[in-house]
């Protein structure tokens, strides 16, 4: 099977795994919130993973750019997680696990983007 450059990068499949813990995580809220918290927060999840891989085939600048927005889809996770969490959707341990995770992503994401400017 071929392999696609950015598969092989960890902020990558962590993204991925990111936008599927959110994924099966709305699908427990209330049906009320599915085109609104779900939808809001399944898309932004999701867009961290894409934003990565639609910019890795790019110049390096222009990957940045798409870096960047991963970067801010991953913050605005951290909203939606909140959200969630207030109107206690999700539990405590599982509000901190997605912090945790999207804390660990948004990290790999600026050290990436460091590294392609120094080049």
């Amino acid at each position: 099977m071929f392999i696609f450059n950015f598969e092989n990068l960890i902020v990558y499949q962590k993204a991925i795994l990111f936008g599927e813990e959110v994924n099966k995580l709305v699908d427990t809220f209330p049906k009320k919130e599915m085109f609104r918290l779900s939808s809001q927060f399944s898309r932004a999840a999701d867009s961290i993973a894409a934003n990565i891989s639609e910019g890795s085939a790019s110049t390096d600048a222009n990957f940045n750019r798409y870096l960047k927005m991963a970067w801010d889809s991953s913050h605005e996770c951290v909203t939606w997680n909140t959200k969630a969490y207030l109107k206690n959707y999700i539990n405590k341990e599982q509000f901190e696990k997605n912090r945790a995770m999207l804390t660990e992503i948004g990290k790999m994401i600026s050290s990436l983007s460091k590294k392609l400017k120094n080049n």
